[in-house]
């Protein structure tokens, strides 16, 4: 736990919360600021910063309770579907530094846009630094 985190603070009973489902590793409640109805977080237990600090037990996780949680979040609010997405550093509009999956349930005609909208003008990237980009990702895994 650390003690400057608010989600660690919600976790640890410290700070109420609209609690949806909780199990042994994670926590999903209504996000505070709702995008839309039903807005719901969920968060590893344990603290990590980053989808890539958490571990791969912790990953599997968070991403079953997110896999059980899309549709009856959508069914509770009659959404016709969800953007389901990480802000994973602070570059990408991470604000609070405690690894965290949206599900935001989506209406036809809601003013949201797909995640191909959030960075803005696409880059006009040549085929070869595709490949080089490719080749750089690949001898990093």
């Amino acid at each position: 736990m650390n003690d400057d985190c608010i989600f660690c603070r919600i976790v640890a009973g410290e700070l109420p919360s609209r609690t949806v489902h909780e199990d042994d590793e994670t926590l999903a409640f209504l996000d505070a600021n709702p995008l839309a109805p039903g807005h719901t977080l969920v968060v590893p237990k344990a603290h990590h910063e980053h989808v890539e600090d958490m571990d791969g037990e912790t990953a599997a996780a968070v991403f079953e309770t997110l896999h059980g949680l899309v549709g009856p979040v959508q069914d509770a609010v009659d959404a016709e579907g969800s953007t389901i997405a990480f802000n994973n550093g602070e570059a990408a509009g991470q604000e609070v530094p405690h690894t965290h999956a949206h599900i935001v349930p989506r209406f036809e005609g809601d003013g949201g846009g797909p995640i191909h909208a959030v960075a803005g003008s696409r880059p006009s990237l040549a085929d070869g630094e595709l490949d080089e980009i490719r080749d750089d990702i690949s001898e990093r895994v």
